[in-house]
């Protein structure tokens, strides 16, 4: 098994790991944006409308799947670490029982809660339909997105960003082919995007899951001096889990539910905020993978290297992570500047949409800006995340949403004007930021350890 991030250069193993797990979230987001572009083109602006206010109900699922991901992942990593095979295979297959289990109650859930969520969301009457339809069928992928995540958590927490990659490449592609076909062939319209991508990603996850079972068998083999026995499943071991994943589920929870409020409050400015908004967000969003990536990879970084008892090697990775964050972001927001008004526009008619495309471009100028303070938040709990040090990073990520939400409510209800809910996210970001970092600068991480 590769143990370079313990024993390499810190620089180039935590680059390495971090190039595929950038390039393979690209691919992730290719999946909405497919969606974002075809359906905005094809179907227009209200449809792309309704298309955005679901997914932003659907990420609290897929936040309490990352944020599960995640907390498995550092278990796994610290394990990995320490050279305690038998614990990390138990842990695997816990990790794995437990999210499916858990995939199916959200599943369940989500239907029965389909109508009023939607409702709650502010969505106008003319796009409730549309809004509603993605999102059941997108519920339905529940299972696949579990799935996929899990088994992309425990590639990552081996060091094999690279295996992940792959099966995001061809489901990417997929899910485009299936959205010009359901959407032009078959006029499917909305429900055909939303059957595009979990048809998509159900592959994807199955795929992935019958080469991480393989690995398993074939790389991760235990020393028969190993004291553990492997277990399918163990309680005590979900305890331990647990403690990591609940908080940082809890945390991705609330954070996704963040995103639902705010989704709310652009609604309340109607359809062609609505749009423009939800063409910004998809820009935004793949303009700051490699930033959040960059975080995940310094945590699983930080994870293996606390494991085997190398916590001055986590600084070295941490002021590695912060370095390449400065070049890329700096890069991504004068790119994202200069273009902002071309790149936005790509998402509907020109002709037709012009307020939707202006309210877009001026969201991405604001925000692009800031995308270093981001990048630096995102490290700064990486590292805190990957040791261990799981509250300070809680209340790092739960401040910067809390001030975003004041600042946009409190705002907007004196100046009806959606320009401070653009606003409102770098203030948020900056506050995370400075939470996290006095929290790495105390060292009191140090000390933190979960196995």
């Amino acid at each position: 098994m590769n143990k370079e991030m313990i024993v390499g250069h810190p620089t180039k193993s935590l680059i390495l790991f971090a190039i595929p797990m950038i390039i393979g979230q690209l691919f992730q987001q290719i999946y909405s944006l497919a969606d974002t572009m075809i359906v905005g083109r094809t179907l227009g602006a209200g449809p792309l409308g309704a298309v955005g206010s679901a997914v932003s109900i659907c990420w609290v699922y897929v936040s309490i799947a990352l944020g599960l991901g995640i907390g498995c992942s550092v278990v796994i990593s610290q394990l990995f670490g320490a050279g305690r095979y038998g614990r990390m295979k138990t842990a695997i297959y816990t990790s794995i029982i437990s999210m499916m289990s858990l995939s199916l109650i959200f599943m369940v859930i989500g239907i029965l809660s389909c109508d009023g969520v939607t409702a709650l969301m502010n969505t106008p009457d003319e796009l409730f339909q549309d809004a509603r339809t993605y999102y059941l069928i997108y519920i339905i992928g529940f299972p696949g997105l579990f799935l996929y995540n899990i088994s992309n958590s425990i590639f990552n927490a081996l060091g094999k960003s690279k295996i992940p990659l792959y099966f995001l490449a061809g489901s990417a592609s997929l899910n485009i082919g299936l959205d010009l076909w359901f959407i032009l062939g078959f006029h499917w319209g909305v429900a055909g995007a939303a059957i595009a991508t979990i048809v998509s990603q159900y592959l994807a996850a199955i795929l992935s899951f019958i080469v991480l079972l393989h690995y398993i068998r074939k790389e991760c083999r235990t020393d028969p001096s190993d004291e553990h026995v492997v277990k399918v499943f163990d309680w005590k071991t979900l305890s331990g889990i647990a403690r990591v994943a609940v908080p940082t589920m809890i945390t991705q929870t609330i954070l996704s539910v963040g995103i639902v409020v705010m989704q709310a409050l652009v609604n309340s400015f109607g359809p062609s905020v609505m749009s423009g908004f939800t063409a910004a967000s998809k820009i935004d969003g793949i303009a700051m993978v490699p930033m959040i990536q960059i975080g995940n990879a310094v945590s699983t970084f930080a994870a293996q290297n606390m494991g085997a008892g190398q916590q001055d090697r986590v600084v070295k990775g941490y002021h590695t992570a912060l370095a390449m964050t400065a070049v890329v972001s700096i890069t991504l927001a004068v790119i994202m500047f200069i273009w902002c008004g071309p790149v936005v526009s790509l998402f509907m008619d020109a002709a037709t949409s012009a307020e939707s495309i202006a309210v877009g471009a001026d969201y991405v100028k604001i925000v692009c800006a800031f995308y270093i303070i981001m990048g630096f938040m995102n490290n700064t709990c990486g590292v805190l995340r990957g040791t261990g040090d799981i509250m300070p990073t809680m209340v790092s990520l739960l401040g910067n949403f809390g001030i975003r939400i004041a600042f946009a409510y409190i705002m907007t209800a004196f100046i009806h004007d959606p320009v401070f809910i653009w606003w409102a996210q770098p203030i948020g970001w900056f506050v995370g930021f400075m939470i996290a970092y006095i929290r790495f600068k105390s060292g009191k991480w140090r000390t933190k350890k979960v196995i």
